[in-house]
């Protein structure tokens, strides 16, 4: 199963999909995948973006900075592929569950996240992560019409965990 949640304001899918991980690790259930921390800075910078690897003490930065008058793309590909890394180590383990930050740019364009979400998929992990309405085309033509939409509040997305996970995977 493949779940995603849209979540409008800045971070605001980030603190859910972070909130429902920790409560899930607190129960004891394994999980693999990542939830981004996002680390406030200076007022005139924009916050730096670290990724926790669920299961792991591992944190990854994600972003670079690049000044306060770049406007390009902050993204450190560098951190972004040690993280996708160490997610898909995490998938020998056969977690319960793996939750991915976000179905980003990366992922749009067959990169990132991208193949451990299907390699998850096709071995019977159920896969919950957040799409911006930017990239949702796009995430809708990966899923081919599998993907299921969860509402943004903590109640519906641990009630979805909860079904993914007890129903019969293949």
């Amino acid at each position: 199963m493949l779940g995603y949640v849209m979540a409008e304001g800045r971070g605001a899918a980030d603190r859910l999909l972070a909130d429902l991980a920790h409560e899930l690790h607190a129960r004891g259930w394994p999980l693999a995948g990542v939830v981004q921390l996002n680390l406030e800075r200076a007022p005139d910078r924009l916050c730096d973006m670290e990724l926790q690897v669920l299961g792991h003490d591992h944190i990854v930065r994600i972003s670079q900075d690049l000044g306060p008058h770049a406007r390009g793309c902050r993204l450190d590909a560098a951190g972004l592929e040690q993280a996708v890394g160490l997610v898909e180590a995490a998938l020998e383990a056969r977690p319960r569950l793996m939750i991915i930050n976000k179905f980003g740019k990366s992922e749009a364009e067959g990169r990132g996240f991208r193949s451990v979400i299907g390699r998850a998929l096709a071995e019977g992990v159920p896969v919950l992560t957040a799409v911006s309405t930017g990239n949702l085309a796009a995430f809708l033509a990966f899923s081919e019409g599998l993907a299921e939409l969860v509402a943004p509040d903590p109640a519906s997305l641990r009630k979805w965990a909860e079904t993914a996970c007890a129903a019969p995977q293949g």
